[in-house]
């Protein structure tokens, strides 16, 4: 089982930015509501911009619904951060059913991912990490510290299906764990 590369979404990216810069461009005219709903808020450094971006395409194109602050609410200014930003932030965790925290290349400078874990955590428990390697690592190779040993992760098998996992023989398919809330439980065999 493998975690996500830089190189895979950032090529991914690449290749499908337009459809991002397009709903950005649409939803610039017209505010998504307030009251939307998501099955995943994906928690993240902006830094690593063009990576999420592939990340929020490969999670879209499997059917689910992604919340990215900058692509559904590119109204938001980061050099103008309010109290209205931080409640609209709080309201978009809330209709959402799961967080993912993107641990990418520029993760740890990211002041806003730690308190949306925090957040999330508080309120529902159902977080997860979705590690991004800089080299093509094998999901065994990935390990999680401090705090981040507390959450299970996501990895995907080698026909493009994810996982949510506690360690390479604890795991339960995404859609069973964020529909049903379904903890990752033990198997025999690890996931190829």
């Amino acid at each position: 089982m493998a975690i996500y590369t830089k190189s895979y979404l950032d090529n991914l990216y690449a290749q499908r930015s337009g459809s991002i810069n397009e709903s950005i461009r649409t939803k610039t005219f017209s505010a998504s509501p307030r009251n939307e709903t998501f099955d995943i808020f994906l928690s993240h450094s902006y830094l690593d911009r063009q990576t999420v971006g592939g990340l929020y395409l490969e999670l879209t194109n499997k059917g689910y619904k992604v919340y990215v602050d900058w692509i559904t609410d590119p109204q938001l200014d980061r050099n103008h951060v309010t109290k209205a930003t931080a409640e609209l932030i709080r309201s978009r965790m809330k209709s959402s059913k799961t967080l993912l925290l993107a641990i990418s290349e520029n993760a740890a400078l990211s002041k806003w991912m730690p308190w949306e874990l925090g957040y999330v955590d508080g309120n529902t428990s159902k977080c997860a990490i979705i590690p991004v390697s800089v080299n093509n690592i094998h999901s065994y190779t990935f390990n999680r510290t401090e705090y981040l040993l507390l959450y299970p992760f996501v990895k995907r098998d080698s026909g493009q299906s994810i996982y949510v996992a506690e360690d390479n023989y604890t795991y339960v398919p995404f859609s069973t764990w964020l529909r049903e809330n379904s903890s990752p439980y033990s198997h025999i065999n690890p996931i190829l």
